[in-house]
């Protein structure tokens, strides 16, 4: 394990953990203020998981390595504030946006053409299926998965939703089986969404570069 992967696990297990306090005190509209627990700690750990992954995983040049994690600090706070007050703001997701559709111009692993039909895919679909499932997609669900569609191209970002809805099925039933929720409650998707786009970048074999690269290039990292 490099440095610069347990660099990125650390700073990305903090970035979980402030989040997730920032999300209890910021949108101060909707702020429950809650006392840190085992939220916050979960949080802190999938997220520090998923930073340091991405850094062990990728073989791309260390500027778009870079992007990608920055792309991650994002979705990070995005997720704790979608788990924590069920919002979507765009104070986070604009400079998401933003990213994303710069990073269109110099993504090595995915062409500009791939890119924006991923974006409108993604964001056709998941319109498509809020008009069938009311209150199953939130507008913040659509401005989210557009830059994920710009990141991940086509047909890499249909992966991505098909994980997303299998977990969210999955915590759904595991929720009402042990009566967290009922039937009309709503369970955000966003952090769904991000789980499956952090899922498929590790996981596809051309997306963080290629993924038969040998040991010694990760330990040059």
């Amino acid at each position: 394990m490099t440095p610069f992967v347990v660099v990125a696990a650390i700073g990305f297990a903090f970035i979980g953990a402030v989040g997730e306090r920032l999300a209890s005190v910021w949108p101060a509209d909707e702020a429950s203020h809650r006392a840190p627990g085992l939220r916050m700690l979960l949080l802190a750990i999938a997220a520090g998981g998923a930073g340091g992954a991405l850094a062990w995983r990728s073989s791309l040049p260390l500027w778009a390595t870079a992007v990608d994690l920055l792309i991650l600090a994002l979705l990070v706070l995005l997720t704790a504030t979608d788990l924590e007050q069920r919002r979507l703001p765009h104070l986070l997701l604009d400079p998401l946006i933003a990213a994303a559709a710069l990073f269109v111009l110099f993504n090595p692993t995915v062409t500009p053409l791939a890119a924006l039909i991923g974006a409108a895919v993604a964001v056709g679909f998941l319109g498509v299926l809020g008009l069938i499932i009311r209150g199953g997609v939130a507008l913040g669900d659509l401005y989210l998965v557009a830059p994920l569609g710009l990141l991940l191209g086509w047909p890499a970002v249909f992966q991505a939703i098909f994980v997303a809805a299998v977990l969210s099925a999955v915590t759904a039933i595991a929720l009402l089986a042990t009566r967290r929720v009922g039937m009309k409650s709503y369970i955000p998707f966003g952090p769904f969404l991000v789980a499956g786009t952090v899922i498929t970048l590790l996981l596809d074999p051309g997306l963080l570069g290629q993924l038969a690269v040998t040991a010694a290039a990760l330990f040059r990292r």
